[in-house]
């Protein structure tokens, strides 16, 4: 892999197909910086269906915000501070957003680097796991449908 090519770690998921879409998109839900839209992307372009493209990365990434809000759900305060670099002061500022607005803040789990810091946020302070879960799924469907699109219009 190229140092100059910053997309040969993707292409190189692309060529697995199906399976480098799940792999892309299960990293890109956890704390992993990665982003599983080029792969989404190459593989409609290179004639793969993109409905079943849509659920496979939907699928991946959701398995994958499940592990970043469940890995809050059993961190604690030492975890959080070493590994994720995020200061207890951060969340217990965050937490009265995060009692406001609930579960419903999931639904933006999509954003990069923001939105995994949100689910883990929700996993950390145990707010409702399966209601976080149904807005993190519907976040999630909605980006991959939006860019599929977008994809297609370029």
């Amino acid at each position: 892999m190229s140092k100059y090519n910053i997309f040969a770690k993707y292409m190189d998921l692309t060529t697995l197909g199906l399976l480098g879409l799940f792999i892309s998109a299960f990293l890109a839900g956890t704390i992993v910086p990665f982003s599983s839209e080029v792969v989404l992307s190459a593989l409609i372009l290179n004639g793969y269906d993109m409905y079943t493209a849509i659920i496979v990365a939907t699928i991946g990434n959701f398995i994958g915000g499940q592990t970043t809000y469940y890995t809050g759900y059993i961190g604690k305060w030492s975890w959080v501070e070493k590994y994720f670099r995020i200061r207890k002061e951060k969340i217990i500022n965050a937490q009265k957003r995060f009692e406001k607005w609930g579960p419903i803040s999931a639904s933006l789990s999509f954003i990069p680097g923001l939105g995994n810091a949100i689910v883990l946020g929700l996993g950390f302070l145990k707010i409702k796991p399966k209601t976080c879960a149904l807005y993190m799924l519907l976040g999630k469907v909605a980006r991959y449908i939006i860019w599929a699109y977008i994809t297609l219009l370029v």
